[in-house]
């Protein structure tokens, strides 16, 4: 995901869980997600975020090959997006 600057892994890690709490509802969404984050401005913050769009609608519709998960313990361990999406849902409950 390139978005014009460079990101730390710290920074997508704050950027993620801003995106949890700052939905597209709230008021002054790019000023709190950049606050968040720390380091970055809005513009900064809403290429970004641009970038995760594009990616996902590539990932979604085939674009990017899923990778080869090894097997655990005789079953493949395939990261479960509904799973996340219900935890990033109860993270904004609490």
């Amino acid at each position: 995901m390139a978005s014009g600057s460079t990101w730390t892994p710290k920074q997508n890690k704050l950027f993620e869980n801003a995106l949890a709490i700052y939905d597209k509802d709230t008021p002054d969404r790019w000023h709190n997600l950049a606050r968040a984050v720390g380091g970055k401005s809005v513009e900064e913050v809403k290429r970004h975020y641009e970038a995760l769009v594009e990616d996902l609608m590539q990932i979604e519709t085939g674009q990017v090959p899923l990778p080869n998960y090894r097997k655990l313990g005789g079953t493949t361990k395939a990261y479960n997006f509904m799973d996340e999406e219900q935890r990033l849902k109860g993270l904004r409950l609490q």
